[in-house]
Parts: structure tokens; C-alpha cells; sequence
């Protein structure tokens, strides 16, 4: 036990010994850290606004129903879109990712084959429809399918634009 005791008091003694490896390392790390510290930005200057609109109909009220109404009525007046028209499959995919690869023909009716995102082939013609704003076929050619679709003009009510899918062929693609 005494032996234990004495060993102990050796091995502690021996940790204490030699710093000088620790202060050359404290004084390297104060020759090189930099003790200046950079001021504060300046504060900016707050702009006080004064609300002013307290005439006209706060946002967090719900509107008077008259002017739902008349908005209704403005809205029905123009371009839109059937909302109860049943979605085609085609209508779930851009038409930046939808490709054209060739026609069929039967008894006067024109059919294209279109190439979607998902590599599945459909046939369509005209009326059909595809794209994500509502396109409806107008013409098909031997080179390309003419679309109209509906875009939104932000007040409401939608615009006609056309559109043309072009024919791809199988060298072209990248």
C-alpha cells in the first residue's frame, strides 16, 4: 500500500515539471492573433411611415359582398377556362417536355403521336387537349400541332396565346 502511495505521488509530481513547451505556445498565440477589434457599423437611421389608407378597406376584413359580386361579374364577362372539363392526360406535363414524332392519318383525320416526359406515346388530334394552361389542339400538320392555351392575366380573366410543337426527330434530340 505504501509502495502504491509513493508510486502515485511520483507519477503527479512528473506532470508538473516542465512548461516551457506550454508558455512558447500561449506567447506564439498571442504575437499572432490580433488584439484591435472593428467598431460597430453605424446605426441607420429609421424611416417612420404614417399609414394613410384608413379610408380604404383594410386586408384583414373579408370584403363587402357587393364587391365580391361585381368581381364575379367581371370575371364572367371575360376568358376563362371550363372548370368542369375533364383533365386529357396530356394536361399534366409542360409543353417544353412534350415532343412530337410523327402523324398517323385515317378517312380525312390527321392523329399526332406525342412523346411525353415519362416516354409514353399518345395520339391526339384535333381538340384535344395538353400543356398546363389549357392548350387545345387547333391544327395539326405533318410537322407540327398548333396549340391555344389560356394563360391568366392576373386580374381574373385568361388570354389566348398560340403555341406550336414542332416535329422531333429521333438525331435531334440532346
Amino acid at each position: 500500500m505504501r509502495y502504491l502511495v509513493l508510486l502515485s505521488v511520483f507519477l503527479l509530481s512528473a506532470c508538473f515539471d516542465d512548461l516551457t513547451d506550454l508558455h512558447a505556445h500561449i506567447d506564439k498565440v498571442k504575437a499572432s492573433t490580433p488584439n484591435k477589434i472593428e467598431p460597430m457599423p453605424p446605426l441607420t437611421e429609421f424611416n417612420h411611415f404614417d399609414y394613410s389608407a384608413f379610408a380604404l378597406r383594410s386586408p384583414f376584413v373579408a370584403p363587402k359582398p357587393e364587391a365580391i359580386q361585381e368581381k364575379m361579374q367581371q370575371m364572367s364577362d371575360c376568358l376563362h377556362p371550363d372548370p368542369r372539363r375533364r383533365k386529357q392526360p396530356l394536361e399534366k406535363f409542360a409543353l417544353e417536355s412534350l415532343n412530337m414524332r410523327g402523324t398517323l392519318g385515317e378517312e380525312g383525320i390527321i392523329w399526332a403521336l406525342v412523346e411525353a416526359a415519362d416516354s409514353t406515346l399518345h395520339r391526339v388530334s384535333i381538340g384535344s387537349y395538353l400543356g398546363l394552361y389549357n392548350g387545345r389542339i387547333t391544327n395539326v400538320g405533318q410537322e407540327e400541332i398548333i396549340i391555344v392555351e389560356l394563360i391568366p392575366d392576373g386580374a381574373g380573366c385568361w388570354v389566348e396565346r398560340e403555341t406550336t410543337v414542332s416535329m422531333v426527330e429521333p438525331d435531334q434530340e440532346g
